[in-house]
């Protein structure tokens, strides 16, 4: 089958759905591979976006070597 022939027949199942939470999904699942999507952030996301990257430059920030140390660490203390 063609990526064209699919393309049609996605279309047209996806037209016979009437489930919204299926079809929220399948939304879900097309916007995460779209390489064209626009994420929307809000201030308070936008601020701690750059408070993060400030925390980064300043180097305050782990390796993921380190965290795993300290989990591995807190789960024996447990």
């Amino acid at each position: 089958m063609s990526t064209a022939e699919l393309k049609n027949l996605l279309i047209h199942r996806i037209a016979a759905i009437n489930d919204k939470t299926l079809l929220d999904a399948i939304k879900t699942l097309i916007d995460t591979k779209s390489e064209q999507q626009i994420y929307q952030t809000t201030p308070e996301q936008r601020r701690s976006i750059e408070e993060g990257q400030a925390q980064i430059e300043r180097g305050e920030y782990l390796t993921n070597d380190q965290v795993e140390k300290e989990i591995d660490q807190w789960l024996k203390e447990k």
